[in-house]
């Protein structure tokens, strides 16, 4: 009796875990498969399963060699994580110090600076939007008032002021959370270590370089690794940015079309080759583990 008490108890585990594995299994593995199938094959999604060629290799050997709008959306993925993730993580590490020290009224700029992270990703895409609009921008109407340009500046149809915007709106909306992550760190470090450094003589900077810095490392190595992931998906900004003003995908010039953009534009929008589209994603999953690889053993060197 207690051995098949014991046998009929052991099948509830399994029995809880079963959804959920299910369901991993469906919506996850099943398609991660399913779709590396699919970049193998020539697949318009408007013709339908009896359209669907094998090819082999000759979406990825298109991709890597001859397809120049990937290329490009590449080199602004790269272009817009080499300037925001320093600009994220300096700025948040000095403004983290400085608000540590505040101690009381920390709170209330944690809370102000934690807003934009919060906001979703379509009310900044409008405000930017209108913000720097051509001819209603606030941004041209106080640069008139000032005196600073007589004519309108079309920050959204310039490649280069369209990166930077798609700079700042990233910059403005992730700051909080890299500020909130080391104020965590932050509260780690011994008041103990500071006080003996600056009983020898070790002036505010000197403590902060020899002392914070070393000791957030590991937050640091963390902010940049999922930087650098993200960086790769970045899709929302750029693209809500410019789907309010009906424009082409990616901006003048294509200047803002990120790999994540240009994945969705040729599988979905311009074009409906779910084949190539999926090329496509395997391959910058690809450039992803590379690069990450590269990171994390530049960082175990400097470490060791």
């Amino acid at each position: 009796m207690k051995t098949k008490r014991r046998s009929s108890l052991a099948k509830w585990p399994y029995i809880y875990l079963a959804p959920f594995f299910i369901s991993y299994f469906l919506f996850f593995i099943f398609p991660t498969f399913y779709s590396l199938f699919i970049s193998f094959t020539d697949w318009d999604s408007l013709v339908g399963e009896a359209g669907r060629q094998f090819v082999g290799f000759a979406n990825y050997v298109r991709l890597f060699t001859k397809d120049k709008l990937f290329f490009k959306a590449m080199g602004n993925t790269f272009l817009f994580m080499i300037i925001y993730i320093p600009l994220l993580i300096i700025g948040g590490l000095v403004l983290a110090v400085l608000l540590y020290q505040l101690k009381r009224s920390s709170r209330f700029f944690q809370t102000v600076n934690i807003l934009p992270y919060i906001t979703t990703p379509v009310a900044i895409g409008v405000i930017f939007a209108t913000l720097f609009d051509t001819t209603t921008g606030i941004v041209n109407k106080t640069l008139a008032l000032i005196g600073l340009f007589d004519d309108p500046v079309n920050w959204l149809g310039n490649p280069a002021t369209a990166r930077f915007i798609v700079i700042l709106m990233i910059v403005w909306k992730n700051f909080g959370y890299y500020l909130l992550i080391y104020l965590a760190g932050l509260s780690t470090i011994p008041e103990e270590i500071s006080e003996a450094a600056k009983v020898d003589g070790a002036n505010a900077f000197q403590v902060f370089w020899r002392i914070t810095v070393p000791y957030l490392r590991p937050m640091t190595v963390f902010l940049v690794l999922t930087s650098i992931i993200s960086g790769f998906q970045l899709y929302d900004e750029p693209y809500l940015l410019y789907s309010s003003q009906n424009s082409v995908m990616g901006g003048p010039q294509r200047s803002c079309m990120t790999a994540i953009m240009y994945f969705y534009d040729q599988t979905f929008k311009s074009s409906t080759r779910l084949g190539y589209g999926a090329a496509v994603s395997y391959g910058l999953f690809v450039i992803i583990m590379i690069v990450s690889m590269i990171v994390s053993r530049l960082i175990d060197k400097k470490e060791q």
